[in-house]
Formats: C-alpha cells, sequence, structure tokens
C-alpha cells in the first residue's frame, strides 16, 4: 500500500517510514502540510498517517480540507496531543482514527488494517443501490431497469441517489432542494416536482408506484413498491 507520512519529528518519521516498509508498504514522508492536499489529491497515496501539529498548514487543516474536497483517502492522526477534546476535534474533522504518542507499530499495523476493512466494507455496501427493478451504481453513476441502462442527468442521478439510499423514508421537498441544490435555492420554486416527474417519464412504466409522492409532504422511493392490482 502507498502510505503518506507527514510527521515534522526526524525520529519519528523516520522510524515509521522504516517499519512501513518492513511490512512491504512503498511510504513518502511530508514535513509541512502545506503540499499534502494537492499530492494526495492527485491519486498517489492510498493511506495518509497525519501529525497534526506541523509547520504550515495544520493537521486538522489538512484533513479537514480533504474532506472538503470528497477526498475519501483513509486517515489515522498520530499526534502528542491526547485530551479528549483534541481526539474528538480530530475525528470531527473526518479522521478515520486517532493514536496519541507514544504509539506502539504494532497496534498502528493493526489499525491500518482495521481502518482499510471498514472502507471496502463500507465501499462494497453502498456502491450497487438495488429496489425491484431498479439499480443504481453509486460509483459509476449509471443506473439500470430490468437490466437496461438508463441515461439520467447529474441532478435526477442524485435525487435518485438520495431517495434509493433511504428507502420509505419521506423527504420534504425542501430536504430535497437543499441536498441536490444546495441551501440558497428559492423554496417556492417547483424545481424538485419537474426532476420528479422526468424521473418517472425516463425510469419507464408506471414508476408513481416507485417514486410515491405524499401529497403535500414530499417524495419516497417505496421498499418493495406496492404492486398494483390492475
Amino acid at each position: 500500500m502507498r502510505i503518506l507520512v507527514i510527521e515534522d519529528d526526524d525520529r519519528i518519521a523516520d522510524f515509521l517510514v522504516r517499519a512501513l516498509h518492513s511490512e512491504g508498504h512503498h511510504c513518502k514522508r511530508l514535513a509541512n502540510g502545506n503540499e499534502a492536499v494537492q499530492i494526495i489529491q492527485n491519486g498517489d497515496f492510498e493511506f495518509l498517517l497525519l501529525d497534526l501539529m506541523l509547520p504550515g498548514s495544520s493537521g486538522l487543516d489538512v484533513c479537514q480540507e480533504l474532506r472538503i474536497r470528497n477526498i475519501d483517502i483513509p486517515i489515522i492522526i498520530l499526534t502528542a496531543m491526547d485530551s479528549v477534546e483534541d481526539i474528538v476535534h480530530g475525528l470531527k474533522m473526518g479522521a478515520d482514527d486517532y493514536m496519541t504518542k507514544p504509539f506502539d507499530i504494532d497496534e498502528l499495523l493493526i489499525r491500518i488494517e482495521t481502518v482499510c476493512r471498514r472502507q471496502r466494507d463500507t465501499s462494497e455496501q453502498t456502491t450497487l443501490l438495488k429496489i425491484a427493478d431498479v439499480t443504481m451504481n453509486t460509483e459509476s453513476k449509471t443506473v439500470t431497469v430490468s437490466g437496461m441502462d438508463i441515461p439520467l442527468t447529474a441532478k435526477e442521478l442524485s435525487i435518485l441517489e438520495l431517495l434509493m439510499s433511504n428507502p420509505e423514508k419521506l423527504f420534504s421537498r425542501e430536504r430535497i432542494l437543499n441536498n441536490v441544490w444546495g441551501a440558497n435555492v428559492d423554496p417556492l420554486t417547483n424545481v424538485v416536482d419537474v426532476y420528479i416527474g422526468r424521473l418517472r417519464k425516463k425510469l419507464g412504466k408506471d414508476k408513481s408506484l416507485f417514486l410515491e409522492t405524499v401529497r403535500g409532504m414530499g417524495y419516497r422511493v417505496r421498499n418493495p413498491p406496492p404492486v398494483s392490482d390492475g
């Protein structure tokens, strides 16, 4: 695995790199956080070990910026900051795990494996959304109905993914607007109704049963959709 180590302490960084190399990992070390986001965004690394107290951009700044950009590289924070508040804050900024110095290298290796396994499991669970004859691949952003590809726009995909990720959950028009278009859209617009209509038309057949309108309240996906007597 390609691991980026961001650590300004030469002794700790050298120890980490040598230990990870001995386990078969490929490592690069940075001594500050200034270049980290751009390097990671290039896709050259699969895991990040991140100190918090760094020259230039702090570890928390790096962590937060990666998550804002939707870069989901696994992150373990390694730091001397050991208060409960520090740990909670680090995890809230998007870290997957948090270890305080001094740390045991065997425990770190196990935690790296655990974070990777957890991410793989989550990815496998969420890549495919399937309800009745409608299947969405959230990674490739493709939708099929009874095995046939259905071309959808980006906004149509976002609405369908939101609803299919939460079957039976009722979403108001305002909540769909906030999730798909952002908070600055006029809440009186009928754009959600228009896009739901387009989705039904593209999905085909009678998708009023699959994409259900609850009058005066919003929309939801039925799982499984009710079967019409007719």
